[in-house]
């Protein structure tokens, strides 16, 4: 029986957070450099959307060098995509969201002694 698909956030197209989820594979490891990924049918029915959705989810993921198009075999995980993607979403993380936590933080006045252990 299939996984039940996602929640799809509504602004922004489907193809875009699934092409998120498998970046998010490719940086936890699921998915590792050089090994091949879901073909678009097999993406297709994980994620309950059209084959073209799927498909444009590998234009993307090869657009952005994170993937390698095999002739009649399926796309696999480039070499160094993970270094790449860890520098990528690491400036993401520092430009986009960290503000936007600290912003929270103050909002709500936590002093760094009240936050949970970890995170200072």
């Amino acid at each position: 029986m299939p996984a039940k698909a996602p929640i799809w956030n509504e602004d922004q197209p489907i193809y875009r957070q699934i092409t998120d989820i498998i970046v998010g594979r490719i940086l936890d490891s699921t998915y590792l450099e050089g090994e091949l990924l879901p073909s678009v049918r097999q993406v297709a029915v994980e994620f309950d959307v059209s084959p073209l959705t799927a498909a444009k989810v590998f234009q993307e993921l090869d657009k952005d060098d994170l993937t390698i198009k095999r002739r009649g075999i399926g796309s696999e995980v480039s070499p160094g995509a993970r270094k790449s993607l860890l520098t990528s979403e690491r400036q993401k993380f520092v430009e986009v969201e960290w503000p936007e936590i600290l912003r929270r933080i103050e909002q709500l006045d936590f002093k760094l002694s009240e936050l949970p252990d970890g995170l200072t």
